[in-house]
């Protein structure tokens, strides 16, 4: 039935993409369920070969607080035992853990897919120029949006320190366990505001995989987001069709 695809890694007619997940579960059941809708929608005649690892967010949040090396081992860990389940490529399932994505895609003996660059691309499809960039403390603090966005003549604007400060405390206490607000949301939505006010922002990164769960729409005050969640996995789609 999939014969026009190319052959996966272990000499299968469909490529199997692993994902690291459980960083955190709400986010990894969202992954799982979106990429069984998005391949319905081209291939309902079967299903996506997957393998998922799921590990531990509060671990993850300690590793990336304290120890980014240590971090990298952990996810490590992860990436050996997906390659040893036989997967043609890895994704990560959470953008903060990018903040080691290129020490882990150095060592990776299979392809890893960035959350990032695939962020970055869409937002350059778009013709943006200027984006408000949301998520925890870590992805909103870290270089690794900048940095890749900014290959693309892409500027990343983050909140205000005190800004970050709650967005980042309502992420831990309340999106990583699925507690999903209108008060926070309504909070959410006027950084935004104030963000396209004081730095004339085009667009808005969605940095964190529970975001969309949180705000559950495509335009935010009035600005196009980037929904880094379902940009992943339609390039995991893609390249599962493609044979990895």
């Amino acid at each position: 039935m999939l014969a026009d695809a190319a052959q996966g890694r272990n000499g299968d007619t469909m490529a199997t993409v692993g994902l690291i997940g459980g960083l955190g579960p709400e986010s990894t059941i969202d992954y799982y369920r979106r990429l069984l809708s998005g391949w319905a929608l081209q291939r309902p005649e079967s299903s996506p070969s997957m393998v998922i690892d799921s590990l531990d967010v509060q671990r993850g949040l300690r590793l990336v607080a304290s120890d980014p090396a240590g971090l990298a081992e952990y996810l490590m860990g992860s990436v050996h035992r997906l390659a040893g389940a036989g997967v043609d490529f890895i994704a990560l399932t959470a953008n903060t853990a990018h903040v080691v994505f290129d020490q882990l895609a150095a060592r990776s003996p299979v392809p890893m897919l960035s959350i990032v660059e695939t962020c970055a691309a869409e937002a350059a499809r778009r013709g943006m120029k200027r984006l408000g960039l949301l998520g925890t403390r870590f992805t909103m603090d870290g270089a690794f949006y900048p940095t890749v966005c900014g290959r693309a003549g892409i500027t990343v604007v983050g909140p205000s320190d005190d800004e970050r400060a709650w967005v980042h405390a309502r992420y831990i206490g309340e999106l990583l366990k699925g507690d999903f607000r209108d008060a926070t949301r309504d909070g959410v939505i006027a950084i935004v505001e104030r963000l396209q006010r004081a730095e004339a922002i085009d667009g808005l990164i969605l940095g964190g995989t529970e975001l969309p769960l949180l705000l559950q729409s495509d335009v935010i005050a009035g600005l196009p987001s980037l929904d880094t969640t379902q940009l992943h996995v339609d390039a995991i789609i893609a390249r599962l069709i493609s044979g990895g």
